[in-house]
């Protein structure tokens, strides 16, 4: 019942931004953390950025400070706001949450379905 909903992806020139957003919904108990992870052709899914409950977060080398991870707690939402984009960095993006729904005791996580961003050069 639980569901990540995604939007911002797109087509930006090589030094533009873009800001993703990532909902989740339906029967959640908690949240212990939400991220942003990338797959681009031919190469394997890697982690983007990542905040914990406590508000820790973590960035992948490749794109500190140039990528922001933020979150609203009261929409369970969380944000990705990519600034400086590369070329490289053209991928299809998709959002991850580990959390607690209303049904099932433990945590389990759960993936959306993807949006792509294309950096042209």
């Amino acid at each position: 019942q639980v569901q990540l909903v995604e939007s911002g992806g797109g087509l930006v020139q090589a030094g533009g931004s873009l800001r993703l957003s990532c909902a989740a919904s339906g029967s959640i108990f908690s949240i212990n953390a939400m991220g942003w992870y990338r797959q681009a052709p031919g190469k394997q899914r890697g982690l983007v950025a990542r905040i914990i409950s406590g508000g820790t977060t973590n960035y992948a080398d490749s794109v500190k400070g140039r990528f922001t991870i933020s979150r609203d707690n009261a929409n369970n939402t969380v944000y990705l706001q990519m600034n400086s984009l590369k070329p490289e960095d053209t991928a299809v993006y998709y959002c991850n949450a580990v959390l607690i729904s209303g049904v099932v005791p433990n945590p389990r996580s759960y993936w959306g379905q993807g949006t792509q961003v294309t950096v042209s050069s």
